[in-house]
């Protein structure tokens, strides 16, 4: 695995695998009659929006979301004068300009921000383009009911906007069985009503699970195109499409009551050998992982030893054959039975955090 130069002088090397991406997003597709978009935000989920963007596109993708701005901008020239990019905070305040300038589609919150589109629209002249979220019980984004009664009872709320899009959030969309879905779902329907006619959208990645009714005219996938498991205690339908390999720096023989790494908090029962691997929490391996991760050497699954620190962390690899645990040996803590998912789950976290935490140390491989 760690074949390169370049890989050789890393601590560690994430090895993307863009078909896996690609396979992933023509599954969500083929699901349904709408139009299926791919959320690009925190650099493709920590993956690389300046490869996967363009693989996406090869794809057939047309239709993509960043969460900020400078996301948009940055994606803007990747793709082709074809793709629609919608901007899911909007523009900040003082910033309409930018966002029209560079072909951008901001998503409307909230009044201010639909104000200052309109006024936009009205200083060039022209007829701007604009995503309406609406508020349908998360109270995070999206403009809220009262807000929106009260902005549609002027009937030129919408001169100067063309309307391209109308769309929601759902909450608890990982749960299928969660009232919040269906009364999320209702509200939508019917807070949509004053936008007739407007292309809907509602699900996200777990959303697309939930089945027709929540599908609408738009899908809105982003963790389930790289492979996080869109349905928790089921069977993951998606391809995995990361791995991650970090390097043994070091092994050594601790003896009984030896401590291994910060704080004590790991006293050795008995001789153990501990291998010291080049990876921490600077480059995005959660602290949480201290004495709950594991690692794979050679097939054999070995645990975390000790507190992870900032470059490295130990794993316990008695009785692992001493060929495989040389310092510059590679450890697999990310691959086909080490899943995003699986790591989340010893981490006590969710895998979103994992796969969008993976800093920017390691050597980095498309395939």
């Amino acid at each position: 695995m760690l074949h390169s130069v370049e890989a050789a002088r890393a601590g560690a090397v994430l090895t993307v695998d863009l078909g896996a991406v690609r396979a992933n997003y023509r599954q969500l597709a083929g699901m349904a009659r709408a139009r299926c978009a791919a959320v690009m935000k925190a650099d493709a989920y920590g993956l690389g929006m300046e490869q996967v963007a363009p693989a996406l596109a090869q794809e057939g993708c047309t239709v993509f979301f960043t969460a900020h701005l400078d996301e948009g901008i940055r994606l803007r020239p990747l793709l082709g004068p074809g793709c629609a990019i919608y901007v899911l905070h909007g523009p900040p305040p003082g910033t309409a300009g930018d966002c029209a300038a560079h072909g951008l589609i901001p998503v409307l919150n909230d009044p201010g921000q639909l104000h200052e589109w309109r006024a936009l629209a009205r200083a060039l002249g022209r007829e701007l383009q604009a995503a309406i979220q609406l508020d349908t019980g998360m109270s995070r984004m999206g403009i809220a009911p009262a807000d929106l009664a009260a902005l549609s009872a002027d009937p030129g709320w919408l001169d100067g906007l063309r309307p391209v899009l109308v769309m929601s959030h759902l909450a608890c969309a990982d749960e299928p069985a969660h009232p919040m879905n269906v009364a999320q779902r209702q509200r939508f329907d019917r807070l949509r009503a004053v936008l007739p006619g407007v292309p809907a959208s509602l699900a996200n990645s777990s959303g697309i699970f939930l089945g027709p009714d929540y599908r609408y005219d738009l899908l809105r996938p982003g963790a389930a195109l790289y492979g996080i498991n869109p349905q928790p205690g089921n069977p993951n339908p998606l391809r995995q499409a990361v791995a991650l390999h970090a390097r043994v720096v070091q092994v050594r023989t601790a003896g009984d009551g030896d401590v291994v790494g910060y704080g004590c908090h790991h006293v050795v029962a008995g001789a153990r050998r501990i291998a010291t691997v080049s990876i921490g929490y600077a480059d995005g391996w959660l602290r949480s992982l201290s004495g709950r991760g594991q690692a794979r050497i050679g097939g054999q699954v070995v645990p975390v030893v000790g507190r992870v620190s900032m470059d490295s962390m130990g794993l316990d690899v008695t009785g692992v054959p001493d060929s495989l645990v040389q310092p510059g040996a590679e450890v697999e803590l990310l691959g086909p039975t080490l899943t995003v998912d699986d790591v989340a789950a010893a981490a006590g976290t969710i895998a979103y955090e994992v796969l969008t935490r993976l800093g920017s140390r390691f050597h980095r491989r498309y395939r």
